[in-house]
């Protein structure tokens, strides 16, 4: 039967956009439909708004160490509504990049929410359409707590639009978002409380990593509660009495709940199309982005995979060129770099120490240092710098760094391990002086084997 449409995307995230264009210029016709806003999570409530807050961060930050170096800077009054402005005049401009972009190429647009009626068929809001084949790109939501007084509570959609800059913060969660944002109340001067079920944050990274972030966020006044959770919250009087699992009792203006995502797949109609989900949601894929309905995709956080805005445009490019094109190309998703914009930032790419220890003898290489700016500064802050390497033979496995520019220096280590760089390539070659990058280069003598 002819269809409306070649390929439908639901979802216009930077996955999905990046898939409808490229197949778009493979000459087929695309149309791709979005509900909320163009951009997608990353663009619009993730990690392009959530930097720009960081960076507020670290401007009143940088005013301060900027005595030690014999500037006279006088504390200024921080206009969280001009932030919030600003930061809502750069998202507007790059919605409008992705509406162009998609338009250029050729695709039909649906500002809609798009549901399944039949395996070829979609509802797109209120138009029946139908599609030969069809991607899901519609990435997470974030997961809302569900204990006495949640309805107290804002998510990580809500902090970007926030009227004012609460004074008292406590923060739910030891994952990226949960640091990432106690880094931005904190720096731009509110009492932040962060409470966590594990002994410290962001589980699963490196533990030396996490061990020297929590020190970093105590060192920068936010206050630590490992080992605890959230019981209830109460409102009185515009003040909300938070109750912890260890009996703590703290007052708050913002309580702020960041305890995960979830795949966004609720109400989409999966099951009229034949799409298997897991108990959490997640659209079932193979390692072609083939869902259990054969002409049906799925791509990026809906997934619930490697949840990254690259690994989804990834993802999305190489879908296109698979089903459209002469085959997709080598994308290297085994060593995948990533940052957490914390203050200070970590980044990581390759495996942890306790994950290369399990395959075989690692050794350890090991660093920490004052960085430059705040010998005179006087700012209590260290950087972090570590190396997995394979003990046998020599390839590097893992770098993580915890430190100002760690994202930008991760990044080009992570075409070294790429290319299965060893030790040795790191001792000949030559850094950069002086920079914290050339530690990567010098680091001569072993800290442990693992």
């Amino acid at each position: 039967m002819p269809y409306d449409f070649d390929l439908f995307v639901i979802g216009g995230g930077s996955g999905g956009v990046r898939c409808a264009r490229i197949v778009a210029g493979h000459g087929a016709r695309v149309a791709v439909a979005e509900e909320r806003f163009w951009g997608g999570t990353c663009v619009n409530v993730g990690c392009v708004p959530k930097k720009l807050m960081v960076m507020a961060a670290e401007y009143g930050l940088a005013a301060q160490d900027s005595h030690g170096f014999g500037w006279d800077t006088a504390p200024g009054r921080f206009d969280w509504a001009a932030l919030i402005a600003a930061k809502g005049r750069e998202i507007g401009r790059l919605n409008g990049i992705y509406r162009r972009l998609l338009d250029g190429s050729g695709c039909a647009i649906f500002d809609a929410r798009a549901v399944f009626l039949d395996a070829h068929t979609l509802d797109v809001g209120g138009q029946r359409l139908t599609a030969e084949r069809i991607v899901l790109a519609t990435g997470g939501r974030p997961a809302r707590p569900d204990f006495p007084g949640a309805a107290h509570t804002i998510v990580s959609d809500d902090a970007f639009f926030l009227p004012d800059l609460p004074r008292r913060i406590v923060l739910l969660g030891g994952g990226y978002i949960a640091v990432e944002f106690a880094g931005i109340f904190a720096g731009l001067g509110a009492e932040v409380d962060v409470v966590y079920r594990q002994p410290l944050p962001l589980r699963g990274f490196d533990e030396d990593l996490r061990t020297d972030l929590a020190q970093a966020m105590a060192a920068g006044g936010i206050r630590l509660h490992p080992g605890a959770t959230i019981v209830a919250v109460e409102e009185a009087g515009g003040t909300k009495r938070v109750t912890l699992s260890d009996g703590t009792a703290l007052d708050a203006d913002l309580v702020f709940t960041a305890t995960g995502r979830l795949p966004n797949t609720a109400g989409l109609g999966l099951e009229r199309a034949g799409v298997a989900t897991d108990a959490a949601g997640a659209v079932r894929v193979n390692d072609r982005a083939e869902t259990s309905a054969a002409h049906v995709f799925a791509i990026g956080d809906v997934t619930n995979r490697l949840n990254l805005t690259p690994v989804a445009i990834a993802e999305g490019h190489a879908l296109a060129d698979r089903l459209f094109g002469a085959g997709p190309r080598d994308w290297a998703l085994n060593a995948v770099a990533t940052a957490v914009f914390s203050v200070p930032p970590i980044a990581t790419v390759g495996l942890t120490e306790a994950a290369a220890a399990a395959r075989g003898p690692a050794d350890i290489y090991l660093t920490r240092f004052t960085p430059m700016r705040h010998a005179l500064s006087g700012r209590a802050r260290k950087t972090m710098m570590k190396l997995v390497v394979c003990q046998k033979t020599q390839r590097v496995l893992g770098a993580h760094m915890l430190g100002e520019d760690a994202p930008e220096i991760i990044q080009g280590l992570s075409i070294a391990l790429n290319c299965g760089a060893t030790k040795q390539d790191f001792d000949r070659t030559v850094g950069i002086h002086p920079t914290a990058a050339e530690e990567f280069v010098t680091l001569r003598t072993r800290t442990r084997v693992a």
